[in-house]
Parts: C-alpha cells; structure tokens; sequence
C-alpha cells in the first residue's frame, strides 16, 4: 500500500481549501461541488481532505507550513516540537529525532501510513461520517489511487467503531507517535468536547508526556 504520495496530496490540498475558504465559501461538504469535479490530483485530494473534515474549521489545516510543505512540514513541526520541549526539560537530546522530514523512502511510507490512519481517525471523532459520506469518502480516494490495498484499508478504517488505542499502536516509534498526534491535532475542532476527549485519550495511548502534547499543540496552533 504506498501511502507517501497519496498523504502529500491530502495535506497539501488545505492550500485549496483555504483559498476556498478566502473567497467567502464554506468548508462544508455541498459547497465542495468545484473541488470535487475540479482537475488534477490537487483539486481532488482538496475534495477527499473536504469530505473527510466535513464542517471542521477550515483553520484547521490552513497553515502555509502544511499546505505548502505536506509530509516534509509535518516532519519539520515534530522536530520543532522535540526541539522546544527538550529545551524546556533542560536536558541535552539523547539522539536527533528521526521525524518523517529526515528519513529514507521505506521509513517515509511507514510514517505516512500511521499519519493517514490517524486522519481518517480523527475525521471520526465528532461522528459526523455516516455511512453516505464514508462512500463519497471512498470514491475520492479511488479517484485519487487506483490500489486496491489501498481502497480496501480506507473503507476497514472508516467502518470500525473508533479506537484511540488501536489507532496508537501504528505509532512503532515516538516520532511516529507525535507526528500521528500532530496531524489529528490539525484535523479536529478541539472546543468540540468529543474530538478533545479523542486527542486526550491519544495522546495518552500514544504515551506522549504532557509538556510534549503540549508543545505538539503550540506547533500546530502556530502553523495555522
């Protein structure tokens, strides 16, 4: 299943809807129509990304550091992130965080995968994807990839009941884990009290020290 170049596209298309959002439309899931039949793989990816935020705050992924950037700025906020928190804690780095901006291709699609998991995830947490928008959902994403493997993991994942520690144990490393944590941060409304109680419990399971979710959060609140 590569994953890489599909989550690109997916973060990077919050450049379309910011400036769909600029020019006095709506984020929400009927006003997407141009987005949704727009050509080439960023109109697409916009729409795919749309429909799994459905009515989110378009703010949300609306940092020029992800929208221009993708799986490299992610990469570059987490680092960031380790580097304050790090700071803070006074102690000297016992090695230079891996973060997905800093690895060689095979690691790169393992990062992705657990990113987009994570996504898909966090685009569930208020319950707003019923089952007519999780098929909208899924033939996006087939516009956007014709693997197989692919739309088949989609749909298992936005079909089972949301589990935070499922979702957490696709973090095999704790820049995994905070890269996960940090792309859920931009997807959700945290003044929602279902999508906070969700980032709370994660960043639980995913066993991210408190100053460091914190940090995480200071990172994402920047970029938008």
């Amino acid at each position: 299943m590569i994953t890489r170049g599909l989550l690109d596209q997916l973060l990077k298309s919050g450049q379309d809807l910011l400036q769909n959002k600029a020019g006095g439309q709506s984020s929400t899931k009927g006003q997407l129509g141009s987005l949704l039949s727009g050509a080439g793989g960023g109109a697409l990816a916009a729409g795919a990304m749309g429909l799994l935020m459905g009515n989110k705050k378009v703010r949300k992924l609306g940092g020029k550091a992800l929208t221009y950037g993708g799986l490299a700025a992610l990469g570059v906020l987490a680092y960031k992130a380790y580097g304050n928190w790090q700071a803070n804690q006074g102690t000297a780095p016992q090695r230079e965080p891996q973060t997905i901006d800093r690895l060689a291709a095979p690691e790169v699609e393992a990062h992705s995968q657990a990113i987009l998991q994570a996504l898909v995830a966090a685009a569930k947490a208020d319950g707003h994807v019923d089952e007519r928008e999780r098929e909208l959902i899924e033939g996006e994403f087939a516009r956007l990839s014709d693997d197989a493997s692919l739309r088949d993991w989609l749909h298992t994942q936005l079909n089972k009941p949301l589990d935070p520690v499922e979702v957490a144990r696709a973090a095999r490393t704790p820049e995994m884990a905070a890269e996960m944590y940090l792309a859920s941060v931009m997807m959700v409304d945290d003044e929602h009290f279902m999508e906070r109680a969700y980032l709370d419990e994660l960043a639980r399971q995913l066993k991210l020290e408190p100053a460091f979710k914190s940090e995480l959060e200071a990172q994402a609140r920047q970029a938008a």
